[in-house]
């Protein structure tokens, strides 16, 4: 991929370099400006998000969601592991609350306690397709980039990513259980 990138950023540069010289350098340094700018703005609002976080694992909150979310998360992965299932259970309510870059590390744990147990195979296939889709309720992080761009009407986003992303999850997991067995084939 890598390969690729550099590519057409070398195609990009030659054509630039002769079709418009005097545009090349300011228009590099401008990207290069903005790519800053949005990963600053990516750094405060993981913070922020993986900060609340760590108040919700501290206060004890994230074992009464995981409370909440068990019966769910026991249906869709039949693991009996109470940490594999608390790991779950976080990945999936950062992932709900749009802060996919918080729930990452919880979906590592929840991976490596899903290879310990029976029908690795099949829960590491479920695990990844919630993942990869992940219902979110509230897309905090385009919302944030949306107001710090100054979009007038950033919330009308919500109803659409719901959907969009309620279908896909619903999908996906028909899909799981329907083409991967229990038993890992």
């Amino acid at each position: 991929m890598n390969g690729i990138f550099l590519t057409i950023f070398l195609l990009c540069s030659v054509y630039f370099l002769i079709f418009n010289p005097e545009a090349f350098l300011p228009t590099l340094l401008g990207g290069a400006q903005k790519a800053a700018t949005l990963c600053l703005s990516l750094i405060v609002i993981y913070s922020v998000w993986t900060g609340l976080l760590q108040v919700m694992e501290q206060s004890g909150l994230n074992k009464k969601i995981s409370r909440v979310l068990r019966p769910l998360v026991s249906m869709l992965f039949h693991a009996q592991d109470k940490a594999a299932v608390e790991y779950i259970s976080l990945n999936l309510s950062a992932n709900m609350l749009g802060i996919s870059g918080a729930a990452t590390p919880f979906g590592i744990r929840a991976a490596e306690r899903l290879e310990t147990l029976p029908n690795a195979k099949y829960n590491h296939a479920m695990l990844f397709a919630l993942n990869a889709t992940s219902v979110q309720i509230l897309p905090t992080t385009v919302l944030a980039l949306l107001l710090s761009y100054g979009a007038t009407n950033a919330y009308s986003i919500i109803l659409p990513s719901l959907l969009a992303s309620a279908v896909s999850t619903v999908l996906s997991v028909v899909l799981v259980k329907l083409l991967i067995q229990k038993d890992g084939t």
